[in-house]
């Protein structure tokens, strides 16, 4: 029993004066003005505030390479971090996974896990490639499906006799994200036979090429009533090339997307978005406090597990909308990281985010 109070009380301290704060380099793959790549990391920074840890962000401005010297020099320099959290973009995690053996950091992978392929490479090869202390995603391929599933809903009709004509955007096609809301597009789309898919273009995320894509495709498919994109910048893209033939999105075209950008949640709520699904640039700062937690030895559901699946992206209406508008002025977003530690819960501790996305 004397054991048992010794624990609690311990677990409800903070630390004492004087103690490091465990420090955290995020190699951010997106670019440093890139809207949800910077939400990303303001909430990460938020945790990491709350929390009272030391977070350093660099962005490797969407090349690859970039990201791989900035591992080296992270992995190899004088002053390493605790922990380094890494995106498996562009396939690049097991090379970092490589190259931080021996270096005394931790790694940890969000967004983007490794694909199976790599995982097994990595399993296989022990010798080579350190343990990943954990990985932490959305679940892109539910989101995808549920995407396309609401688009149809809402287009379809009684007695439709017509072919529904879809027109899908994905992102890049060597990240898991983009692969995975892409296998969920089209696992509802194998339900349902009335949906024609003409096409599936890769826009690579950004706006100004779905736009071109979207331009020629309708010329091409002038017939499109469905637009399923993997991200928010693509959907407002194609949307252009759209309004310039005359076409109204929200009434005789239908587009859905990922993300919750300011501009996203206005065409949501303006009603140009017909489906908006959000929340995982959540995930970063979900990593901090799992990592607070580790540093801390505290027990957690890291014990004998890495990797997690958390139901981060939700379908976001116009009300979520407005009130995620709002939060988004908010340097910590409304939330008080510390609740969400392990620190000063009992052992047996569950973290609510692994369970049921956070309602903002």
């Amino acid at each position: 029993m004397l054991k048992a109070l010794c624990q609690s009380l311990c677990l409800s301290l903070p630390l004492v004066a004087g103690a490091q704060a465990a420090s955290v380099v995020f190699l951010n793959p997106g670019y440093s003005n890139e809207t949800f790549w910077v939400s990303y990391s303001r909430f990460m920074q938020a945790a990491a505030d709350d929390l009272g840890m030391q977070l350093s962000i660099r962005y490797s401005e969407r090349r690859p390479e970039l990201a791989l010297t900035q591992a080296v020099e992270v992995l190899e320099g004088q002053q390493r971090p605790d922990y380094l959290v890494l995106v498996n973009e562009q396939y690049i995690a097991p090379e970092i996974i490589r190259l931080s053996r021996g270096s005394g950091v931790k790694l940890f992978l969000v967004n983007n896990g490794l694909t199976p392929n790599q995982a097994e490479l990595i399993d296989n090869n022990p010798d080579k490639y350190p343990p990943l202390l954990g990985t932490l995603v959305g679940n892109d391929e539910q989101a995808g499906y549920q995407m396309l599933k609401m688009l149809i809903a809402l287009r379809a009709q009684p007695g439709l006799t017509r072919p529904l004509e879809l027109l899908a955007f994905s992102g890049l096609k060597n990240t898991p994200a983009s692969q995975l809301r892409e296998q969920g597009m089209r696992r509802a789309l194998a339900e349902h036979p009335e949906v024609r898919l003409r096409q599936v273009v890769y826009g690579g995320w950004g706006r100004q090429r779905a736009y071109e894509q979207a331009t020629q495709l309708l010329q091409r498919y002038p017939k499109i009533e469905l637009v399923w994109s993997a991200n928010d910048e693509m959907a407002l893209g194609a949307m252009q090339a759209f309004e310039e033939v005359g076409r109204v999105p929200g009434k005789d075209v239908l587009f859905s997307a990922v993300n919750s950008s300011q501009a996203a949640l206005q065409a949501r709520i303006d009603g140009r978005l017909s489906v908006l699904m959000g929340g995982h640039f959540s995930l970063g700062g979900w990593a901090m406090v799992l990592l607070h937690d580790d540093a801390l030895k505290l027990p957690s559901e890291l014990d004998g597990r890495r990797e997690f699946q958390v139901p981060v992206l939700q379908l976001i209406d116009p009300l979520r909308a407005r009130r995620w508008l709002n939060l988004q002025e908010q340097a910590d977003y409304g939330l008080d990281f510390n609740r969400y530690s392990a620190q000063g819960h009992p052992a047996d501790y569950r973290y609510p985010f692994l369970k049921a996305p956070v309602d903002y």
